[in-house]
C-alpha cells in the first residue's frame, strides 16, 4: 500500500450559518509504503491523526486529498463494488474492543457476518469457518452464542481480531488493538497477532502510543505528530537512535526494565492546537530546539545524511 500526499481536514464552523472559519488539519501531507509481510507501526500522543489516517485508507473518513493505492487500485476513487473489494482484503481492528462489537449480537453472528456478506457462507459452513476462526484466536467454539459483556477485554480483543480476520485480509490495521490492556494480556495478544501473520502472510498497519510495543512487534515505526510524519527509521533504530526532539521526548518517557533511571525530557509550555498553522515546523511551540528559522520554515521529511533509511524532519538534526 502506498500512500501520497494525504490530506484529511474537518471544518471549524462558527455563526448563524454554520461557516468554516478554519480546519482541524487531522492528516496534513502523510506519505507511507507499506511493504507485503511488513509491519508499519505509527506512534503519536493522542490527537495526532493516527486513527483519522487509518479510517480514511478505507474511507470511513473521508480525505481531501492525496491517493491511497492499495495493490495498484486507488481506494479513494474507487467505486461502491471496487470499494467493497478493497475492504474485503483490508481488515480493521478497533481502539475500543468493547465499542466496536455489537452488544445485540452474538459473537457468532458478529464474526459470520464479513463471511455472509463477502463469500455469502450459509448454514453448516458457516458455522465450521466462525468455529476455525474463534479456534485460531484461542477461543473456544461454544463461545458463538455469547454476547459481547460475558468477555474480558482480552477475550473481545480476540473476538475483534477473529472479526477482521473473516473475509480473508492481506492487511490488517490495528489501531492500539492493546492499549486498553493489562500487561500479561497484551503479550498474549501480541504474540497471537505475530502469529496469524506468519500463518496467514499478513501485512500489518500497527498503530499504538508505548514505544516499547511498537519497538518489539513492528519492522518499520513512522513518528506522527500534529498530522505529519516527523520521523521515519527501521523500529530498532528508531528506537536506539532517535533524531527528531518529539521522537527522543517520546523514548525518554518509556520505562526500561534494569536500566537506570532518567528524567523523562520536558516540552515547552505550548498548547497542542491541531488548527491551521503559519508554516513553520508543527514541533517548534514545544519544542527546546527551536529557533526563529523553525518559526517560519517547514522542514520536510528526508534522509538524514549517511543514513538513507532513517528519515527526519528537524532543521536542527
Amino acid at each position: 500500500m502506498n500512500l501520497e500526499n494525504l490530506y484529511v481536514h474537518f471544518p471549524i464552523k462558527a455563526g448563524l450559518f454554520g461557516r468554516a472559519v478554519g480546519y482541524i488539519r487531522a492528516v496534513d501531507g502523510i506519505s507511507l509504503t507499506i511493504q507485503p509481510g511488513q509491519t508499519m507501526g505509527l506512534v503519536g500522543e493522542s490527537g495526532c491523526g493516527k486513527t483519522t489516517l487509518a479510517k480514511s485508507i478505507i474511507r470511513l473518513v473521508p480525505a481531501k486529498s492525496g491517493r491511497v493505492v492499495f495493490e495498484g487500485v486507488d481506494v479513494l476513487k474507487a467505486n461502491s463494488a471496487k470499494l467493497s473489494q478493497i475492504r474485503r482484503q483490508i481488515g480493521l481492528i478497533f481502539q475500543d474492543s468493547f465499542g466496536s462489537l455489537n452488544p445485540r449480537m452474538s459473537v457468532g453472528n458478529m464474526i459470520g457476518e464479513p463471511l455472509k456478506v463477502h463469500k455469502g457462507m450459509k448454514g453448516n459452513k458457516l458455522h465450521e469457518q466462525v468455529a476455525e476462526l474463534l479456534a485460531k484466536v484461542g477461543l473456544s467454539a461454544d463461545y458463538m452464542n455469547r454476547y459481547p459483556h460475558e468477555f474480558s477485554g482480552g477475550q473481545r480483543q480476540r473476538i475483534a481480531t477473529a472479526r477482521a480476520l473473516a473475509a480473508g485480509p492481506k492487511l490488517l490495521i490495528c489501531d492500539e488493538p492493546v492499549s486498553a490492556l493489562d500487561v500479561s494480556v497484551q503479550a498474549q495478544v501480541l504474540n497471537l497477532l505475530k502469529d496469524l501473520q506468519e500463518e496467514f502472510g499478513l501485512t500489518y498497519l500497527f498503530i499504538a502510543h508505548d514505544l516499547a510495543v511498537v519497538e518489539f512487534f513492528c519492522d518499520v515505526v513512522a513518528v506522527v505528530y500534529r498530522g505529519r510524519i516527523v520521523e521515519q527509521a527501521a523500529a530498532k533504530e528508531l528506537c536506539g537512535n532517535p533524531l527528531h526532539p518529539y521522537t527522543r521526548t517520546l523514548i525518554s518517557a518509556v520505562p526500561r526494565a534494569g536500566a537506570p533511571r532518567k528524567r523523562s525530557i520536558a516540552l515547552r509550555p505550548g498548547i497542542h492546537n491541531t488548527g491551521s498553522v503559519a508554516g513553520g515546523c508543527p514541533f517548534q511551540p514545544r519544542c527546546s530546539l527551536a529557533e526563529d528559522y523553525c518559526l517560519k520554515n517547514m522542514p520536510a521529511l528526508k534522509p538524514k545524511e549517511g543514513q538513507d533509511n532513517h528519515l527526519v524532519a528537524c532543521w536542527k538534526t
